[in-house]
Formats: structure tokens, sequence, C-alpha cells
């Protein structure tokens, strides 16, 4: 990833190479070709549907897809919100059904498109809806004004890269002169590791599982993901971007118990320090006999929980970077910014593992509810 300028192209152009095959006749005979053998084809890739009462890229599919590209840009003041956003929504459609012609003959496999609006096109409608907050600044930021904040979110997730980039382009053409890019990372979740039933999580550089913990079940999504209200926002939730720099290198010098003690579980197996499965929460009171904490005070595991910091679960989509430093652009889901804050105000006061990082982008969006064929993309929202 390279940080964009502040006006950048709006269309890729791709290249095509062809090859061509010779067949040759036998003297008097012609062999007939053998029919291809499809034993070892891959089967194809499930699709993700686009439609419904929330956008998918969140909580589906799971385990969510290898791939992504975040961009975030700004809107024209002159451009108006509601057919931009309807547009987008028709494209997303097309894209993910593998109707449009600008997937260059990709089949769009599991494609997702997700598409969220910042707190400054919010507060245009209501300064008191969800959503219209800004983030705060924390601790351990290097952030260039570019990439703090934006208008507009477009995440792209699927399984094939090309389908990214090629979506990608097909969206920013879409968008054309009315949007103007702030900045864009991709990423790349690591191998899954079963957590339980139906559930996965990836590791991360440190080599450590990432996101056991959220809201996982319909209850708890229900809960703590989407929003109930009020009507214009209802189905959507609340997205924060934070692209991280890791101290890859410091961090490998430390033995792996004291990784572990950074992270509070076991590196090998994503167990707590405090013992049980990998998908046991934390015992946060035990003790070892001379007295001191299974998890240590300012390991990760304890200073994020959320009993400790007193909100709800976030659902975090986490991936790796490489571009423009080894890292990590984390994501959050929230139907409450505050979960997200007070979790950060926290790590911040004593946390160990963000010693080892440093924040180089950040972002909130409001997650526009779900659209179908006969409710446009943002039409609650913008009327």
């Amino acid at each position: 990833m390279r940080q964009a300028d502040f006006n950048p192209p709006r269309r890729l152009f791709l290249g095509a190479t062809g090859t061509a095959a010779a067949a040759g006749l036998t003297a008097g005979c012609q062999a007939r070709p053998a029919p291809p053998d499809r034993s070892d084809a891959p089967a194809p890739t499930p699709p993700v549907s686009p439609t419904g009462r929330y956008q998918a890229g969140i909580a589906r599919p799971q385990p969510a897809q290898p791939n992504l590209l975040a961009v975030v840009a700004d809107l024209d003041d002159a451009a108006p919100v509601r057919p931009l956003l309807a547009e987008l929504g028709r494209a997303v459609r097309t894209l993910t059904t593998g109707s449009d012609a600008r997937l260059m003959g990709l089949p769009p496999g599991d494609l997702t498109v997700t598409i969220g609006v910042g707190p400054r096109l919010v507060r245009t409608v209501d300064p008191a809806l969800p959503g219209a907050t800004d983030l705060p600044r924390f601790s351990r930021e290097r952030i260039a004004p570019e990439a703090r904040g934006g208008d507009l979110l477009i995440q792209i997730c699927a399984g094939d890269p090309m389908v990214v980039t090629v979506v990608a382009a097909a969206l920013l053409e879409q968008a054309g002169d009315r949007i103007r890019e702030r900045w864009r990372q991709s990423g790349r979740r690591g191998a899954n590791v079963p957590v339980r039933q139906g559930l996965a999580a990836p590791r991360n550089l440190f080599g450590f599982v990432d996101g056991i913990v959220g809201p996982h079940t319909r209850a708890e999504q229900q809960r703590h993901l989407w929003l109930a209200g009020p009507a214009p926002v209802a189905g959507g939730t609340l997205a924060v971007l934070r692209r991280m720099e890791l101290d890859l290198s410091r961090f490998a010098r430390l033995p792996v118990a004291e990784q572990e003690a950074v992270f509070g579980r076991h590196r090998a197996t994503g167990v707590p320090l405090s013992g049980g499965t990998i998908a046991s929460g934390p015992d946060l009171g035990a003790k070892t006999p001379d007295g001191r904490y299974l998890v240590p005070a300012d390991a990760h595991a304890r200073r994020a929980h959320a009993n400790v910091v007193g909100v709800g679960l976030m659902l975090r989509r986490s991936y790796s970077i490489d571009e423009p430093a080894p890292g990590l652009l984390f994501m959050s889901f929230q139907n409450d910014i505050r979960t997200f804050t007070a979790t950060l105000t926290s790590m911040d006061n004593s946390d160990a593992l963000l010693g080892f990082t440093t924040t180089t982008a950040s972002a909130t969006f409001l997650i526009l509810p779900g659209f179908d064929g006969r409710r446009p993309l943002g039409d609650r929202l913008f009327r």
C-alpha cells in the first residue's frame, strides 16, 4: 500500500496477454482430445448475498475472506450524497452477482463490499445520530492529516485478490470526481485457527490468534453489534479503522513466556494463561500460589476485557499488512462508539501490547443499514 495522493487517478487499466495453441494432424488421422480432468478442480466459492437487513462483510461470511482493501475518501461538497450511495449500491449488486462487465470475466466468488459514511456526513442529517462523533486522539499516534477521518469507506473483501483490485477500480470509476481518495490499505488474514464450532480466528504477525472474543452469536450481535435505532440507522453499525505499525523485531527478541505475558494467552494454542480452552474467557482473578495474577495486570487480555472496561463487545476483523511497514489494519464494529474509545483509553493507560505499536491512520464510519432492489443504499438516512 502506498498512501494515495489527495487527488489520485480514478481508473485502473489492466493489461491482458493471450496465448495461442497450434493443433497438428498426424498422417491420415486426427486425435480426439481427451475430456478435461475435473477431479481436482476446486469447488466454486459460495456467493455472499449483498442485500438484506445488514450489509455483508461484517458478520458474514464466517470466517472472513483472506483479502481486503479499505478505501477512505472525501465527498466533494457539491456532490449530493443520496444519488452517489444509490449508484454504489447498484454497482455492488451487479459486481457481487457477477453480472458486471467491469469484472473482466473474473468470477466474484465470495466478494463482499461494505460501505460507510463518516461523521461529517452524518452530522449534516442529525448531529445526535450514532456515527456523528469523530474519534478522539490517543497516545502512540503518528498520523498525517490526510490519514485521519474521512467521509466515505469502501471495504472490499474476497478470496481472490484480483477480484478485490478490479472491484475497487469499478467502484472508484462509478464515483468519479465526486470523491477524492484520502488513503487506502490492503491486508490479508493469516491462517485460521478453530475457536469453537462455526468460529475460527486468524493469527496476527506477532503469531497470536486475533479476534477470539466478540459478539459471535446472533443474540450477542443484536446486543452489541447492530444499531437498533433510531430508524434512519437501524440495521447499521459503527466501524473503527486503525492502521498500526508493529515493532516485530523487538517483540521477537522477547522469550516466548514474555510474549505470552504481553497478550495474556499462550501463543501456540490461544488458551488464556489462566487455563481452559481457546474459547474460554480469561479468569482475571486466578493467581499463582505466591499471589501473582496468572493473566498479568498489564496483559492485553486484561486491559481490553469488556468487564474490566465496563463496555460491550466489539467484533474485530483485523488484517496483517506489509506496506508501508509491517503491521495491522485493526477494524472493529460495535453499536456504541464508547465501546472502542473506552477500551483504547483503558489500554492507553497500561496495556503492554501498545508498547509495540504506532498508529498511522485512523477513522470511524457509520456502516449503512442493508439495502435491496426496492430500498437503495443509504435512502433511509439521506432524503
